[in-house]
């Protein structure tokens, strides 16, 4: 019986060993890295100082796929089989833009490479010996290869934008993103207590948003703050609700959003918070318990195959406002979820507008004459903002849009997000 060259994670738990199983893993699946990287880290018992290098590792590597080739294209010639080519990228990336010591970017890689343990060591150490050679042309490479964004990707956005800007968001796209947490109004104190701390800085013109060097676990379970960048602030602010309304967030997991419209509500009112999956929706509800929200209500309901009878809120239930933020191509967060770019083939804006402009059409029933309603996505693409928006006018004539408004990578200081504002007459 042939023996398996991977590294097992009961022989060698480390963090190298981890990276190099999820990033294996995830060529072959669609689950999301940053979930591989939890659950190997759980399932191999890494120290925080290790899960953070595999954290590293495997979104560095992935962030810099097209670059990493190149380098090798550079410094060997010939066809690699698939696993001798993720420990060369592996190895590359510690090499030459992590800055890992020498020998242990190549010692502790090459012996994971099993049979392909002479070639990975000839190439790392050839690129130790070349390593200006391969840094000095890549400011002049082209943004593809720079930025390792697909082609496509690049010429809709330069379609859209411009050449000059669609450069801007990848180059955005590729900065590791920072840890941007806001305080928790529902919490007494918190601000206070987070805006003292000298590891908080203020998040400049997003009161109340902060960026940390590490994520504030104690904060976190105590309730004083949530993880989210000021972006996500875009839609619920341009909703507004008041104190004693009746509000609905149609598409809530995991609850970021919502906890900010039940802090603008002041827990007074009545926030309903619904998703289509049954898992997302406990996690909804522990996040705002630990939030302090006292006046949410969580149920998994499906808007686009919803179940006979009344919803589960209650029948004959409208609501003063609604916040439709639907599922999307997630281009404006690349930089925080790096799998997007790779995931996203040819005519994917178009897909994804039929499910989207249908969501509109399910909850305006459930809107009150004269009440809100915003439409949003964490997307920059014509085809799921501006379009949609002028569809849902074109269709329902009795909406009127009252202001939109967008954040856009690399020209703003945040993560990209879209969102419009209708009234019901």
């Amino acid at each position: 019986m042939s023996r398996d060259p991977r590294p097992s994670f009961a022989r060698r738990p480390t963090a190298r060993a981890a990276a190099l199983r999820v990033l294996r893993e995830w060529e072959d699946t669609t689950t999301f890295a940053e979930d591989l990287i939890e659950n190997a880290a759980r399932s191999v018992g890494l120290s925080p100082a290790d899960r953070a290098l595999l954290n590293a590792l495997v979104l560095g590597t992935i962030r810099n796929l097209e670059l990493l080739d190149y380098w090798i294209e550079q410094l060997r010639d010939g066809k690699l089989k698939p696993d001798a080519r993720w420990v060369l990228r592996l190895g590359l990336f510690q090499l030459l833009l992590l800055g890992i010591a020498e020998h242990a970017a190549v010692n502790e890689t090459v012996s994971l490479a099993g049979p392909a343990r002479g070639l990975v060591n000839a190439v790392l150490r050839r690129a130790i010996r070349e390593r200006e050679d391969l840094l000095a042309p890549v400011p002049s490479l082209p943004p593809a290869i720079r930025y390792s964004h697909p082609e496509h990707l690049l010429a809709r956005w330069s379609s859209h934008y411009g050449a000059e800007t669609a450069e801007k968001i990848a180059a955005w796209n590729n900065e590791p993103a920072p840890i941007t947490l806001r305080a928790n109004p529902l919490h007494p104190g918190a601000l206070e207590t987070i805006a003292s701390s000298p590891d908080a800085r203020p998040f400049p013109g997003h009161p109340g948003f902060f960026t940390l060097a590490t994520i504030p676990h104690a904060w976190l379970a105590e309730g004083l703050c949530y993880v989210q960048d000021p972006a996500t602030a875009l839609a619920p602010r341009l909703l507004s609700p008041s104190p004693g309304e009746c509000v609905l967030d149609a598409c809530a997991a995991p609850g970021g959003k919502t906890g900010l419209l039940a802090a603008a509500m002041e827990n007074k009112g009545r926030l309903i918070a619904t998703d289509a999956s049954d898992r997302r929706c406990r996690r909804t509800a522990e996040n705002l318990q630990r939030l302090g929200v006292s006046r949410a209500d969580v149920f998994p309901h499906d808007w686009l195959s919803p179940r006979p009878g009344a919803p589960a809120w209650g029948a004959g239930v409208l609501f003063d406002r609604i916040l439709l933020d639907v599922p999307c191509s997630n281009t404006g967060v690349i930089r925080r979820r790096v799998d997007v770019r790779w995931r996203l083939a040819e005519g994917f804006a178009a897909d994804l507008a039929h499910p989207q402009f249908a969501l509109v059409a399910a909850v305006l029933p459930f809107l009150k004459p004269g009440g809100s309603l915003v439409y949003s996505t964490c997307s920059i693409e014509p085809e799921e903002n501006e379009q949609i928006r002028d569809r849902i006018l074109d269709a329902f004539p009795n909406l009127r849009l009252v202001e939109t408004r967008q954040h856009l990578p690399g020209r703003d200081p945040v993560d990209g997000a879209f969102a419009a504002l209708f009234t019901r007459s």
